[in-house]
């Protein structure tokens, strides 16, 4: 079994060793380098090339959203996943821009974390959920404001904005049906509109292709 090569970039060694206990449980992931500041990290990823790079955000000197940003410059394969205590909208939109491939909180990370880093080694988006919300609600106010070019963005109703704000927020079909008092089958027809709308497959992709059209600005 190939297993996913993760450096662990933080400058607490408690939480480096913390994050290298969580993922040592799961046969199919290998840390096999951590660094203590941007810098280091960036010659550390250089020298072994990892597939995943965990990266906390506040650090002396060069910190984690210049590192991503160096990181993915010169080694565009290697997946950078923030993991922080900020859950500041600032620092989503700043990663997110500089290239990395998902976002987790620290106080989530035992739950979150080895979901995270399977999913950005695959080239897939993670977003905690209630920062995904914080993003999509961003969107949906720009939206409404006209801030985004309508012609481009603007196919959704009303009611389709709101499923895509509860989607954000991860709600199940169930649950969604429920809050708006609506089918299960609306609300599936609802949801199958909206990504199709926005040539999207998932609540992450939607993320990444606002960040990318420039809907939302840190």
């Amino acid at each position: 079994m190939k297993k996913i090569r993760v450096v662990v970039v933080d400058d607490h060694a408690i939480v480096r060793e913390g994050v290298r206990m969580i993922l040592a449980t799961h046969p199919d992931i290998q840390v096999v380098a951590e660094a203590d500041t941007g810098a280091q990290a960036v010659a550390m990823v250089e020298s072994v090339r990892p597939d995943v790079v965990v990266m906390d955000i506040s650090m002396p000197g060069m910190n984690g959203i210049e590192a991503t940003r160096q990181i993915r410059e010169r080694m565009p394969g290697v997946r950078v996943l923030a993991l922080t205590m900020h859950e500041d909208e600032h620092y989503v939109f700043q990663l997110l821009r500089a290239g990395a491939s998902g976002y987790v909180l620290k106080r989530a990370a035992a739950t979150d974390l080895v979901d995270a880093v399977r999913a950005s080694s695959r080239g897939e988006a993670f977003l905690y959920p209630s920062v995904a919300r914080t993003v999509v609600q961003d969107y949906l106010r720009r939206l409404d404001s006209g801030e985004t070019e309508r012609r481009r963005f603007d196919g959704l109703t009303a009611r389709e904005r709101e499923v895509l704000a509860l989607i954000a927020e991860g709600l199940t079909n169930q649950g969604i049906a429920s809050r708006l008092y609506i089918s299960i089958k609306t609300v599936q027809t609802h949801r199958a509109h909206i990504f199709e709308k926005l040539g999207l497959h998932d609540r992450t992709e939607l993320v990444r292709y606002a960040i990318r059209k420039g809907l939302i600005e840190p």
